[in-house]
């Protein structure tokens, strides 16, 4: 006897495959976070919980299309690139990025995944270089930290805290230490475009002989591109 899915038509078939809802994809210069520079596919998942106040890709919360996850693989090799970032937004959100995460990894892709440090982190396969936000007082988001994320980064993951004002700086500074961060994994630093001059925050960090990365937005500086690109 034939098995049941064997007649289902193959719109059906489809229809059961692993979608996400996407944003967008695009091929651009990884601009932040140690693969900064190389040439890149991003996959921006639609939709975040959080509502930081220098948000700057609040296009990203609502819309987009849903994509099965064969779909976006094919469109991520059609660039040639060897990175990929799953970015948002915030890509755990969605429950099936997991699924993404580990077929990206499977193809061979250097996968990072930009996440906001609210969701958990623990299922993200090992493999995926987590590039994870620490939420200081001026985003608005700061009690949504997980801090148990922390225990679940490896070596090779990466810490961010986007720095708005001398207050968030001084946050930062104590959160390193108390948090033991530097000994977690790489830490940067970086300031919110227009709050804070670049300057500024780089002579504090020499000032006060942090052990961590000094970061600006590349993308920002090649194109005057405030909208994430």
């Amino acid at each position: 006897m034939a098995s049941s899915t064997a007649a289902l038509p193959a719109s059906a078939h489809r229809a059961a495959e692993p979608r996400l809802r996407i944003t967008e994809i695009f091929h651009s210069i990884q601009g932040e976070a140690d693969a900064i520079g190389w040439r890149s596919v991003f996959v921006r998942l639609t939709g975040c919980p959080l509502r930081c106040v220098w948000c700057d890709t609040e296009y990203a919360f609502h819309g987009g299309d849903w994509r099965t996850i064969e779909d976006i693989l094919a469109e991520v090799a059609s660039h040639g690139a060897s990175h990929v970032c799953v970015t948002g937004g915030e890509p755990l959100a969605q429950k099936r990025c997991l699924q993404l995460l580990q077929k990206l990894c499977d193809a061979g892709y250097q996968v990072s995944l930009e996440t906001s440090g609210a969701l958990d982190v623990s299922a993200v396969d090992p493999r995926v270089h987590k590039v994870m936000d620490l939420k200081a007082p001026d985003s608005g988001e700061s009690a949504r930290n997980l801090w148990s994320n922390l225990d679940h980064l490896l070596p090779h993951d990466q810490l961010k805290l986007v720095i708005a004002s001398r207050a968030d700086y001084e946050w930062a500074c104590a959160t390193l230490i108390e948090r033991t961060l530097a000994q977690r994994c790489m830490v940067f630093f970086s300031p919110v475009h227009g709050a804070v001059e670049p300057r500024q925050l780089a002579e504090w960090i020499i000032a006060d002989r942090l052990p961590v990365r000094f970061q600006l937005q590349l993308h920002k500086l090649l194109w005057n591109d405030a909208a994430g690109h």
